[in-house]
């Protein structure tokens, strides 16, 4: 890869620096508006779904049992598969940053996502 992959939350300012900018929430952020998220790709079928995002309802002492369900699905999901070879693309040319809506920064799916694509766009990965 050589571009870096980043997270970030909606709620901050989009960057240049962000590069390819894809929103991996299921559910619109509230109050953005398309211009100011500055997206190149809306990817809602890489969120988790409705029943473990509301397992989970970000409550710290529910995350690691959201991490294991949510990576779960990704492992199921050729969607996902599809998003890894895109990103894995992507990073070739620029950065690529997965833009999510939960306020905490460090348990949220975002988080957990980019875990996955990593280990799944590393050399010598398994296909």
């Amino acid at each position: 890869m050589a571009h870096a992959l980043m997270i970030k939350r909606a709620y901050a300012p989009a960057e240049e620096e962000d590069g390819f900018r894809v929103l991996v929430d299921r559910l619109w952020p509230r109050g953005e508006s398309k211009e100011a998220l500055k997206l190149d790709l809306w990817e809602k079928e890489v969120a988790p779904s409705t029943e473990v995002r509301k397992a989970f309802g970000h409550v710290a002492e529910n995350y690691e049992r959201f991490r294991k369900d949510y990576l779960l699905e990704l492992e199921k999901n050729p969607v996902a598969a599809e998003f890894a070879e895109t990103v894995e693309e992507k990073l070739k040319k620029e950065p690529v940053t997965l833009v999510y809506g939960a306020k905490d920064e460090t348990i949220n799916q975002a988080v957990v996502l980019k875990e996955w694509l990593e280990r799944h766009m590393r050399p010598g990965k398994d296909k």
